[in-house]
């Protein structure tokens, strides 16, 4: 027999791939070797024939099955996939994210790998170094959430609900491809860059997350049926405008976890916050778990105890505070302002918005454009990269004031233009329209001025929730 000798003391040379660990008692060695296998074959071809893995080492790697029990303190597996198949990621904001064999088809495909190179939070980078997390994390974690929340409903009323492995299947599939249709550097794309190009254009993220996960189907051929991928892109508009009638769907609670509608709170929110707050230094004092543990099924809505109104008020008072010092940001605007200028100064020649017509184009377009934009020779790219290259030497626009309408001036509030300011300079001072720049921006907890607790259903007392209806629900601010 091979041996090898480590600290004076002689140990057997294993063979084989899977070899039984060995317990080293003497101090690890420095010039230790691990093989590791590699192939260029699928990985799916080898596991099927490779049983150098016993069920013993199966179980020492985390593969365990029971319909009723949940491998950890927070996840449930299917007894009927094959656990060689699933992959689990780690996650920095939830731990371990396990993915079953049907989720992976659509994970390892170019649309949804994509989401790499689109940055959560934009170009809010700039300002807060640590915001380069992508829409990839979040699909995942938003995943997860979706999966966590289906589970616990089907544990606790899961008979008088109804729920089946469909239900958790669809609801889980929503939440992995919700943003797969999103555009680059956040919303920038679809609220500043496209209206300016395509003019009444009412395209949205959401419809094209719907026409892009139909694509994937018929492009990687996945074998799925077609109520499946219906009730998904349903879900995925759940809180859109390309809703369809609640009437017209069966177990509607369902629709609320991924994209809720009704009164804003999803898993969606949940992840991205809590996200967000981590990437960018803040503290998050709202706990997702709390609402994950107590939301219960009553008139076919989600519910909440009443006791957790102020939880609740946290996730919408979180989300507004983001918005006023990330998303927000003066700097922040400044360089969007800077960059949809540069988009709009490119699109002539790169046809950059021609790409949200056909989703076989479309998932090619991402964060990366910049580097396109920067790096091209083309004469016509020139004022683009001048504007890029000012972002880079953080010769920024420059933010000259902002002021906040009134509560009483809302109802019939008309919103500054450039030409306003312009109109009202005096003392001989010139200033052009086009050097001007003016930014409304609206702030609001996901109910434009209404409070969207007033639309929360809670399981005991409802009268609670007039504590904190006097709270600030919407605010305009404009920014010069």
């Amino acid at each position: 027999m091979n041996h090898k000798t480590v600290s004076n003391k002689t140990y057997p040379r294993k063979k084989g791939i899977f070899a039984e660990p060995t317990l080293l008692t003497a101090p690890f060695p420095h010039n230790l070797h691990i093989p590791f296998l590699y192939s260029r074959s699928p990985p799916y071809q080898i596991l099927s024939t490779n049983n150098a893995l016993g069920s013993a080492e199966r179980g020492r790697m985390g593969a365990f099955c029971d319909d009723d029990l949940a491998f950890s303190s927070n996840y449930n597996f299917g007894c009927s996939q094959d656990l060689r198949f699933s992959k689990h990621v780690h996650d920095n904001v939830h731990g371990n994210i396990y993915l079953d064999p049907i989720f992976l088809k659509f994970v390892d495909t170019e649309q949804f790998q994509r989401l790499r190179d689109l940055k959560q939070l934009g170009m809010a980078h700039m300002v807060y170094p640590g915001a380069v997390h992508s829409r990839f994390e979040h699909s995942l974690g938003v995943y997860w959430l979706a999966g966590e929340a289906v589970h616990r409903l089907k544990a606790q009323q899961g008979l008088e609900l109804g729920i089946d492995r469909f239900d958790v299947q669809t609801v889980k599939l929503a939440g992995l491809l919700h943003d797969i249709g999103h555009g680059p550097f956040s919303h920038m794309f679809e609220r500043d860059f496209l209206p300016k190009v395509l003019k009444g254009s009412e395209w949205s993220h959401e419809q094209m997350s719907t026409e892009m996960i139909n694509h994937i189907v018929d492009e990687h051929h996945i074998d799925i049926d077609v109520d499946t991928v219906r009730r998904v892109n349903e879900m995925i508009l759940a809180s859109s405008k390309y809703s369809s009638a609640k009437s017209s769907r069966e177990k509607h609670f369902l629709y609320d976890i991924v994209a809720n509608g009704r009164n804003g709170i999803d898993v969606d929110k949940f992840d991205y916050i809590a996200r967000d707050c981590r990437a960018c230094g803040l503290g998050c004092n709202f706990q997702f778990q709390r609402l994950m543990e107590n939301m219960r099924v009553m008139g076919d809505e989600i519910c909440y105890r009443a006791k957790e109104y102020l939880t609740i008020h946290k996730l919408f008072a979180t989300r507004a505070d983001l918005y006023r010092t990330v998303y927000t940001h003066a700097k922040v605007k400044a360089i969007e302002l800077m960059l949809v200028d540069a988009l709009l100064s490119a699109n002539g020649y790169l046809q950059i918005a021609s790409h949200i017509q056909d989703p076989s184009q479309y998932w090619k377009l991402d964060d990366t454009i910049i580097k396109t934009i920067e790096t091209a020779p083309n004469e016509e790219l020139k004022e683009s990269r001048d504007l890029i290259l000012r972002i880079r030497r953080r010769d920024l626009y420059q933010f000259c004031n902002e002021y906040a309408v009134p509560k009483d001036k809302l109802e019939n509030y008309k919103e500054v233009t450039a030409q306003d300011i312009v109109c009202s300079q005096k003392n001989g001072v010139t200033i052009r329209e086009e050097d001007v720049v003016v930014n409304n921006v609206q702030i609001d907890l996901t109910r434009g001025r209404h409070n969207p607790l007033e639309r929360i259903t809670t399981v005991w007392r409802s009268s609670l929730f007039q504590m904190i209806a006097s709270a600030i629900c919407f605010q305009h601010i404009v920014r010069i």
